[in-house]
């Protein structure tokens, strides 16, 4: 053995460790992609009173946009074993960077469909959680499922730290500033990503965080989208992708479909500021936080589906509540509210990429990435059919209601998928 492979096996202390390091900058890009999944909800009304557009309008775009995420989020997850992190995470922050600065200029709906549902949606697709599961599976060899809950958490944290910011912007200067105001906080993180990202510890003469033994790094993966469809084909012959998929479906429509695009005008509907329901779902960010690590720490202890069960079944149970609980002031049972479907929001995700695992091995964070890709083709659908509803009803309770179904529905989903 040299000297050089000896140093590679000595302990690295978690300071020292480049995977830390790798997981702060991932973590800020996801940030920083996360503030655009809230950004609709508080434009509804400033696009509706500028350009006259109907909630259906603004919801299609919304729903463009979700389905890109998702149809990306497993093409961009090879196209990192192709092209490396470095590369992938900077095109991605280029990309919505120019979807918010362009969004700037449109004066019609379609051209906010083209540039916030078709860029920002594409280039957020490649900064979702299916980034955060890949690089933990390169930069870790235990501890997986809280990395993930700490990686999945960065998107809900970005969402805690621009949504008050962005509200108050939109309040006092209009809503083209805080577009602009994304724009630079995008382009600001590439600097951090070229000079930390890596694809691979070995890059760096370490091992895999927690690792007894060295890793070579693997060569790149040519054929991207040939790869990501024949796993998909692979995983679409076993009865669990389905589930998942199915499970996970419902998950974003009572989260990303419904909360961060209409909670905030559903709140407006019954008289509370929309500064004020704002940041209540700034507040589901906070608590989020929590409640995503502490469900990356359960998933390595518990049993992955019944976790997702018992989280389907409490979010279900909130929804079923909301309509009772929102009313024009902040009282406790709407903090409570917060609070609890805080934990609850982004809690699904370690113990479905633990699935993925399990299942599926090597391909786990492409087959994660179609699972989000089902995510996101139920929050678009959520976005889209909740506005229609909220226009035809005049009120978003039946929202509410059908999505408290839906969620008891994903608990028996993620009970049956198998062992």
């Amino acid at each position: 053995m040299t000297m050089s492979e000896a140093t590679k096996l000595l302990p690295r202390s978690v300071a020292g460790h480049r995977a830390w390091w790798v997981v702060a900058v991932t973590g800020t890009a996801i940030v920083v992609a996360g503030a655009y999944s809230t950004l609709p909800g508080i434009l509804q009304g400033p696009l509706r009173q500028d350009f006259g557009w109907s909630r259906g309008a603004i919801g299609l775009a919304v729903s463009v946009n979700m389905v890109l995420y998702g149809l990306t989020a497993p093409y961009a997850a090879a196209l990192l074993d192709r092209f490396g992190v470095r590369r992938v995470v900077t095109a991605a922050l280029l990309t919505v960077a120019a979807g918010a600065g362009l969004t700037t200029t449109m004066t019609a709906a379609w051209q906010f469909t083209l540039l916030w549902g078709l860029l920002a949606g594409a280039g957020t697709g490649a900064l979702s959680m299916t980034l955060g599961a890949a690089v933990t599976d390169r930069w870790f060899d235990r501890h997986k499922g809280l990395v993930t809950g700490v990686l999945s958490s960065a998107s809900v944290l970005g969402q805690m730290v621009f949504l008050p910011a962005l509200s108050w912007i939109i309040d006092h200067h209009r809503w083209r500033p805080a577009l602009v105001t994304l724009t630079l906080a995008a382009l600001a993180v590439i600097p951090l990503v070229v000079l930390v990202l890596r694809d691979h510890p070995a890059q760096v003469g370490q091992r895999p965080y927690d690792s007894a033994v060295f890793v070579s790094a693997p060569a790149p993966v040519p054929g991207a989208a040939r790869r990501t469809l024949a796993v998909l084909r692979q995983a679409g012959r076993t009865p669990p992708f389905w589930l998942l998929a199915g499970a996970f479906a419902v998950c974003g429509a009572s989260t990303n479909g419904v909360m961060w695009s209409h909670f905030t005008p559903a709140a407006h509907d019954h008289g509370m500021p929309v500064t004020t329901a704002s940041t209540l779902l700034a507040g589901i960010g906070v608590f989020n936080v929590a409640g995503t690590v502490a469900a990356g720490r359960l998933t390595d202890r518990l049993d992955a589906r019944r976790l997702l069960a018992a989280f389907f079944t409490l979010r279900g149970t909130l929804l079923l509540a909301l309509p009772l609980i929102m009313t024009a002031t902040v009282r406790a049972p709407m903090l409570a509210f917060v609070v609890l479907f805080g934990l609850l929001d982004l809690a699904t995700v370690p113990p479905a990429v633990a699935l993925c695992r399990v299942h599926w091995g090597e391909d786990s964070a492409i087959v994660f990435g179609w699972t989000n890709a089902a995510h996101q083709l139920g929050a678009a659908l959520a976005a889209f059919l909740a506005g229609t509803a909220r226009d035809a009803f005049g009120t978003y309770d039946p929202v509410w209601l059908a999505l408290a179904a839906a969620c008891a529905a994903a608990a028996l989903l993620s009970l049956a998928i198998a062992h």
